[in-house]
């Protein structure tokens, strides 16, 4: 999709800031290039995704053994890769599966043979909620696949339900990595009119599954990775989607010059992703040592 995704060279960007300060206002005036090129992504994500939507509305049918059917035949451009777990994939709010068709794909493309996501209802209410099913859904996998533990890989609300099922609900016994991309973790200000759904007051600082999740949690098991983006317009302030715990084992990435749309779509995003979910394996780089990550 983003190979398709029109292309603004920074020249082009720049004519465009005189004009920017006689028709806006000042603030808005002083946009850098990195910030119009970042929305300009994510606009054209956007449209993208809209498109792909009616195709994630149905949970995913899987074979008995976990393998993907038909459809999702093995490629041959996989790389070759010792037997690794599981990886569930937890999309955000108001969104579905479809938002991982290209992170699922650079997966599958290292060596990630069982890949599965998660639809839960646009129509949740509550984190607790949809904590609650992820751990049966999770508990399902194990089963049916034989593996002791999972990967999870949650976007925006979805990474703060697998947080939730982690800390919550034991789910530590059975994730081994958590990766959380644009998640509120410490609450958003953002967009104060969506108030009126008990989920999005459920993500502002100091509501109660936020304090819940900001008690102590000793002995947790699982390795958090929180990727946070400069631009990221749906995270106020930016550094909520940072992972702040005394009992956490948390490492967090900050990705500049895309938003919150991009961050489960981009290659150079996907690559750090990749990394942190094969950081406990031997010779492969930790999030930690990848650093920052700048795809602008």
């Amino acid at each position: 999709m983003l190979s398709a995704m029109p292309s603004l060279s920074p020249s082009s960007l720049s004519s465009l800031l005189p004009l920017c300060g006689r028709m806006l206002p000042t603030k808005l005036a002083g946009l850098s290039v990195a910030l119009l090129k970042a929305t300009a992504l994510e606009c054209a994500i956007l449209a993208g995704h809209l498109l792909l939507y009616p195709s994630g509305i149905t949970q995913e049918r899987r074979s008995p053994a976990g393998r993907p059917l038909a459809a999702d035949a093995p490629d041959p451009t996989r790389l070759p890769a010792p037997e690794q777990p599981p990886v569930v994939l937890l999309h955000g709010f108001i969104d579905n599966r479809s938002v991982f068709v290209l992170l699922r794909r650079s997966l599958a493309q290292h060596g990630r043979q069982r890949i599965e996501s998660l639809n839960y209802s646009p129509l949740t209410c509550d984190i607790r909620a949809a904590a609650d099913l992820l751990g049966r859904h999770i508990e399902e996998i194990c089963e049916r696949t034989g593996s002791e533990r999972v990967d999870v890989v949650g976007h925006s609300l979805g990474g703060l339900i697998a947080r939730y099922y982690v800390q919550r609900l034991g789910g530590d016994r059975r994730v081994r990595t958590l990766v959380t991309l644009g998640t509120p973790h410490a609450g958003t200000r953002v967009a104060p009119l969506a108030n009126a759904h008990p989920i999005v007051r459920q993500m502002r600082p100091g509501s109660p599954v936020l304090e819940e999740l900001s008690r102590p949690a000793p002995g947790c098991r699982t390795r958090f990775v929180g990727f946070w983006s400069d631009l990221d317009h749906l995270m106020d302030p930016l550094d909520t989607a940072c992972i702040d715990h005394p009992d956490l084992a948390a490492q967090n990435v900050q990705v500049s010059g895309v938003g919150h749309l991009a961050l489960p779509v981009h290659p150079a995003v996907a690559a750090g992703i990749r990394r942190a979910l094969d950081a406990e394996l031997p010779g492969t780089e930790t999030a930690d040592q990848a650093g920052g990550l700048t795809v602008a």
